[in-house]
């Protein structure tokens, strides 16, 4: 596994330029694991992830907070957004369709309350407020050298 790499992501034009490229370069069956406090930017890069893989910059991207998973079709396939705040623990990740999204992509926001439920092989981002209001840090962990290196380019 390799290292984890941190950036610094001055605005939210480079948090949604970071999701662009992890939208390119997942895949079906990916786990994007977004971990942070409230209001460091994990529903920004949510939503600039699923804009950017369906290729269109109006796709109206709702927030998950209360219906607990948003599905979309992408041209890539199924995408999940998952925002598990209001979930008590993982017992309850079956009756929200955990295995079968597992097929596609799932965004998991709150990813501490999947548990024994964590695939082991996604890829996680831990973003956290650094200093100026839209300024962020993300640190950058799993998937393989080859497309980890290549999320973090900056280009």
């Amino acid at each position: 596994m390799p290292s984890p790499i941190t950036l610094a992501l001055p605005d939210e034009a480079a948090t949604a330029a970071l999701a662009a490229r992890a939208a390119r370069l997942a895949r079906p069956g990916d786990a994007i694991l977004l971990d942070g406090p409230l209001g460091a930017g994990k529903s920004a890069f949510a939503r600039a992830f699923l804009r950017a893989a369906a290729g269109d910059p109006g796709l109206e991207v709702p927030s998950p907070t209360f219906t607990l998973v948003q599905s979309y079709d992408l041209p890539l396939g199924a995408a999940h957004h998952m925002d598990l705040y209001r979930l008590e623990g993982p017992d309850a990740l079956p009756e929200l369709g955990w295995e079968e999204a597992l097929d596609g992509i799932v965004l998991v926001e709150w990813p501490d309350r999947l548990g024994r439920f964590a695939p082991p092989g996604a890829l996680r981002i831990a973003l956290s407020p650094a200093g100026a209001p839209e300024a962020r840090t993300a640190t950058l962990a799993g998937w393989d050298d080859p497309r980890l290196a290549a999320l973090a380019e900056t280009a």
